[in-house]
């Protein structure tokens, strides 16, 4: 039995923004123009004030929870406790869309406060597809997969990251959320081709698209990209989502912006853009930005 996703709402192939705190009461007061909302779900599992305000803006906007506590790269076996949180706050909100990351950060029972990277390898994609299929089973829900930014590479990776996402697919039913942004990291620290590595991801198992800043460090003389989604997405950034959407067609995306938080209409700008690139492959134009 295939994993389902949403219920009545499905996100819809427009452009949306990451929901945090400090907007959450200009969203609540003036209904901002936008097509979707995503929030990070290990901010509502505690319920209170948040998780009421979250049902307030569900009734007007798809919503969906994106998670960063499930470790579905772990060597351990997933944390059932944070897994029955999961369910009963997906139950609650029934969000168009929930996603997760290729990445681990619990070992032995510590959590660690990073997306750590796995190595790309038979036996790894062996416990990650266990660890999807037993996520999607317990959730009852189809998760979306999202690739990571890199800053190192294991010299025993044997399976290249799309074919590793792809075939995690093909095995568990899951989707892939496809980060732009982190396949231009990547391409600046570890000489990711992010070019062949959209041509390698089947278009039909990429269900959403993110589009963030990224800041740039200086490590003894070499410019180290940090994905710390906080600035404006970089013009080299749009012109891979540019390529992305011709790859694609019209995905669902998403502006997102954690750190260095600006106004509400900073991001509705940038979603703005987003939705102009949207609308053009929808009528079947070349796409290109700036």
């Amino acid at each position: 039995m295939r994993p389902r996703d949403g219920g009545a709402r499905q996100l819809p192939a427009r452009a949306g923004i990451g929901l945090r705190a400090p907007h959450v009461a200009a969203v609540l007061a003036e209904r901002p123009p936008v097509a979707w909302l995503e929030v990070h779900a290990e901010n509502y599992m505690g319920g209170g004030p948040a998780l009421r305000a979250l049902d307030r803006i569900r009734a007007d906007y798809p919503v969906s929870l994106h998670g960063v506590g499930l470790s579905l790269g772990t060597a351990d076996g997933l944390d059932t406790r944070h897994l029955d949180r999961l369910r009963r706050l997906i139950e609650r909100v029934e969000p168009a869309a929930v996603s997760e990351h290729l990445a681990w950060s619990i070992s032995g029972g510590a959590y660690l406060n990073h997306l750590l990277p796995l190595p790309l390898t038979e036996e790894s994609l062996a416990v990650m597809s266990r660890h999807v299929d037993e996520a999607q089973a317990r959730l009852g829900r189809r998760l979306l997969i999202e690739n990571p930014s890199s800053y190192l590479r294991f010299t025993h990776s044997t399976v290249p990251e799309p074919v590793f996402l792809a075939e995690l697919a093909r095995r568990t039913g899951c989707s892939v959320l496809c980060d732009v942004n982190n396949l231009y990291v990547s391409q600046q620290n570890v000489g990711l081709d992010p070019v062949r590595y959209l041509a390698a991801l089947p278009p039909a198992i990429v269900g959403e698209i993110h589009l963030a800043g990224h800041a740039v460090n200086d490590a003894d003389g070499h410019a180290i990209l940090i994905d710390d989604h906080g600035s404006p997405v970089a013009n080299a950034v749009w012109r891979l989502y540019a390529l992305a959407l011709q790859r694609f067609g019209p995905v669902p995306t998403l502006i997102e912006w954690d750190t260095n938080l600006p106004g509400l209409e900073v991001l509705l700008g940038e979603a703005a853009e987003a939705e102009r690139l949207l609308e053009r492959i929808a009528r079947g134009a070349h796409v290109c930005a700036a």
